[in-house]
């Protein structure tokens, strides 16, 4: 399948999830990429895969995209202490999302004018997915979108961000549910082919492969800063983000281990430790863009650890029918990927601690990642991943500290905006028939 076609399809039509046919050594390569600035690099990578975008076009689109970060090194590596943080919160809404979201906007946007016809986006978010995919396609020619977010289960300032978009071709659908229910109603849409192609639905979320592809940059532009490799310390909720982790270092990137860190919705930390996937109750926490069980992305990685479709297939059959499969195959899950799950008192320390030892501000989903990272002592460096800016989650991040620390120009003024928002029940059918009604004609 060539590449815009892949884009535009987001989720296969059996309802799976698309990967590259194959994945490709790129060592050789690495000594050349080192030095290249971030979008240089990241049009290096992306042609590695799009064979069916002319690379002047490709430049444009991610030069574009970059210029609306609000830092010049797009990404840039601060040091804390013994850690180094990996700051992916300047873009628009202030979260890594934003790295993917502007380019894969601008994709859409391409293939639309070259192709013709409509998109309409189907979305779920359990917190920055929705307002960096709305940046990313707001006031796009052709383009509308529908995000799917639960109803009290993001912070304020998240759904803000999300519901105080004015522009016509956004809507915000809260459900009065988990954001495992969002997720479970964009799967069951997708997999109605007939809907799906009436109404020209595609998907932002990290299912669609450019999403991926698209996060696979930070890590090779961060661990080519070293002579070692390095460690990155992933908070993770949707697999996404550990999953373009997992693969740059499978293309070649100086990559020694991944820190997969969850908080109390520990589902995938506890698969990893023992190779039981094992289903439990959604938790709120104060790190809510992680609050997940069913994490989609997961498929991609089962895929490549199962060997084979069918066995991916038995597997999730499994654990459909039972909420619960397990993989006993005598080998370890994966060496590379180091599991630790984080407590709210634990993440709340930890905020507090950095900034008392070395007056940084760690979001909470960053801290997660921090105080998963303290528990391993690799002999490289250690880079975590800084997901979102600290003033999104500013009531846990002032608790933490004891004074106000966490603000941002772009978020205060969110407050005396008008909010256009339309709440449904956890239910398909309510969801498509707001998608039939509000859909671009």
């Amino acid at each position: 399948m060539p590449f815009q076609e892949a884009v535009m399809t987001g989720l296969a039509p059996d309802g799976g999830l698309l990967l590259p046919e194959s994945i490709p050594d790129l060592r050789g390569r690495l000594e050349g990429w080192r030095g290249l600035q971030f979008g240089d690099l990241a049009v290096e990578l992306f042609e590695e895969f799009v064979s069916d975008i002319p690379r002047d076009v490709l430049q444009g689109i991610v030069a574009k995209a970059f210029s609306a970060f609000r830092h010049e090194d797009v990404t840039p590596l601060v040091r804390v202490g013994d850690l180094h943080v990996l700051e992916l919160f300047h873009g628009p809404t202030l979260a890594f999302k934003d790295v993917a979201m502007q380019v894969l906007g601008g994709i859409f946007e391409h293939i639309l004018a070259y192709r013709g016809g409509r998109l309409n986006i189907l979305c779920a978010t359990s917190g920055d997915t929705g307002s960096a995919a709305i940046a990313g396609v707001r006031q796009r020619a052709n383009i509308r979108i529908f995000v799917l977010y639960p109803d009290g289960g993001t912070s304020a300032l998240q759904e803000r961000q999300m519901t105080t978009t004015p522009d016509a071709n956004v809507h915000c659908l809260a459900i009065e549910g988990s954001f495992d229910d969002c997720q479970r109603i964009v799967k069951s849409i997708f997999g109605d082919l007939e809907f799906k192609g009436r109404f020209d639905l595609g998907a932002v979320n990290s299912v669609n492969w450019a999403r991926v592809l698209a996060q696979t940059v930070y890590y090779f532009h961060t661990a080519l800063r070293f002579d070692k490799a390095v460690t990155f310390s992933v908070p993770t909720g949707n697999f996404g983000d550990i999953l373009a982790g997992y693969l740059a270092r499978a293309m070649g990137a100086p990559i020694d281990k991944l820190v997969l860190a969850t908080n109390s919705n520990d589902i995938l930390a506890r698969f990893f430790a023992t190779g039981v996937y094992s289903l439990g109750p959604v938790r709120r926490t104060i790190s809510p863009s992680m609050d997940i069980q069913v994490a989609s992305n997961f498929e991609r990685f089962l895929y490549y650890r199962l060997g084979s479709s069918e066995a991916l297939e038995a597997f999730m059959a499994d654990f459909s029918t039972n909420g619960a499969a397990s993989v006993e195959d005598g080998r370890p899950i994966d060496k590379s990927i180091l599991p630790a799950a984080v407590s709210e008192e634990e993440t709340m320390a930890t905020i507090g601690d950095v900034y008392a030892r070395h007056g940084y501000v760690l979001d909470p989903h960053t801290a997660v990642g921090v105080a998963a990272a303290r528990r391993f002592q690799p002999s490289g460096p250690v880079v975590c991943l800084a997901t979102a800016h600290p003033a999104k989650f500013p009531e846990s991040v002032h608790a933490a500290v004891g004074e106000d620390v966490a603000s941002h120009p772009a978020l205060e003024g969110l407050a005396d905006l008008p909010e256009r928002k339309t709440v449904l029940p956890p239910d398909v059918d309510a969801v498509k028939e707001f998608i039939a009604t509000h859909a671009s004609a």
